[in-house]
């Protein structure tokens, strides 16, 4: 909880500052719509730990950009992610994965900097999302593990595969660098690496529970066009 509170405040204070320091200027603002779309990749941050490896999903959703001449900005976004993750059995004939879909919302502190044509930026933020879909891929009966014949059950974390999602909400931080490009007056081009982590947990995390954490992370790979409405 401690850590938690500590993150929370240092976003709130990120964002709180952005928003005071384009409030004291006076330089011209603007405002732009857009989309997005790209790669996602998923991991969970478990307690105790499985053996897992990145499991590959898509991102793409709608943004909303409010800019000031003076490198600070806000952005919204609203998009439909998969995360998740994929059990590693290190080389035995067997495979799990478990695809996470999310609507999302993050809300980002937009720093940028460079030429009219050409800006590097850096986003940073809090992000709340509602999980709408929870897939499972196996080749084996996840729910009887103990009768599979050879299944690599030594020293392994198993609960987490039959396991059904109990929290459906989700919040966490959102950061992430890019570049854009800007053609004419209107019209940009970007692209964007974000990474996720998430502060909720999928499974139950009382004391009594087989986890005490299980929460969602994620590496994204973007690309997103907008449109400057003012």
């Amino acid at each position: 909880m401690r850590y938690l509170r500590a993150v929370s405040i240092l976003v709130i204070a990120i964002v709180a500052g952005a928003v005071t320091a384009t409030a004291q200027r006076t330089y011209d603002p603007n405002f732009a719509l857009g989309v997005k779309g790209g790669a996602t990749f998923g991991l969970m941050s478990f307690s105790p730990s499985p053996k897992q490896t990145f499991l590959p999903g898509i991102t793409f959703g709608v943004t909303a950009r409010y800019m000031e001449e003076n490198h600070f900005g806000l952005i919204a976004e609203v998009n439909l992610t998969q995360r998740g993750w994929r059990e590693n059995f290190e080389g035995a004939p067997f495979s799990y994965s478990r695809s996470l879909t999310y609507i999302q919302i993050p809300l980002l502190t937009h720093i940028y900097f460079g030429s009219r044509h050409v800006k590097g930026f850096f986003n940073l933020g809090p992000e709340v999302g509602y999980m709408i879909g929870s897939k499972i891929n196996a080749d084996f009966d996840y729910n009887s593990i103990s009768t599979i014949p050879g299944f690599p059950s030594a020293n392994r974390v198993t609960e987490q595969m039959a396991m059904k999602v109990a929290n459906h909400f989700d919040y966490g931080i959102a950061a992430g660098v890019g570049i854009e490009l800007v053609a004419g007056s209107r019209n940009s081009f970007y692209l964007e690496g974000r990474y996720y982590y998430g502060l909720g947990n999928i499974f139950p995390a009382a004391k009594k529970d087989y986890f005490s954490a299980s929460r969602a992370m994620a590496i994204e790979a973007t690309i997103g066009y907008s449109f400057r409405l003012r």
